[in-house]
């Protein structure tokens, strides 16, 4: 976990903000019971988790495409290819939404604005050592020209089962 205590609280904001603004149907699925604090959710999230991030097109059509994420100071970071499509479409426009889903015991959504960081040299010292962390040394030689971006969240709906309460 490689939040500091402030990230922990502005997530918890978030959090709490998010869940408060749901409506009846996604309250009756989220209950209290199903949430977890930030610090709950900072530990279940190290690590590089599969995200599926949607953009969208020109027309306004969702893009949906998975992606390597790493939760790091309380938000979801990603890469890819600096020419990607995904790319395009956040230079243009930059809401996105993700969502981590590894089964039914856990789901992460995150709606917010990515934020385009730079390649691996441009960014911060900490998330670089998360990569290396993940990945090995060698994320320098395959990653080193990758584009890598952090999604800012404005809501994070999170929703958790207990293993008993799974209806596998």
């Amino acid at each position: 976990m490689h939040e500091t205590p402030e990230d922990l609280q502005r997530l918890q904001s978030v959090l709490d903000e998010s869940h408060a603004a749901g409506g009846k149907h996604l309250r009756s699925i989220i209950t209290d019971e199903r949430l977890l604090s930030a610090e709950q959710l900072a530990e279940r999230l190290t690590g590089m988790k599969l995200l599926a991030l949607a953009t969208t097109s020109s027309a306004g059509a969702p893009i949906v495409g998975p992606v390597d994420g790493i939760f790091y100071r309380g938000e979801f970071w990603f890469g890819s290819a600096p020419n990607a499509l995904r790319f395009q479409h956040i230079r243009a426009r930059p809401q996105v939404s993700a969502t981590h889903l590894p089964g039914e015991e856990l789901a992460v959504t995150v709606h917010g604005t990515a934020h385009i960081e730079g390649i691996p040299a441009d960014l911060p010292d900490g998330f670089r050592e998360v990569c290396t962390e993940i990945y090995g040394q060698e994320w320098y030689d395959w990653g080193g020209d990758a584009l890598y971006a952090r999604i800012e969240p404005r809501r994070v709906f999170v929703f958790h089962l207990e293993p008993d309460e799974t209806t596998s």
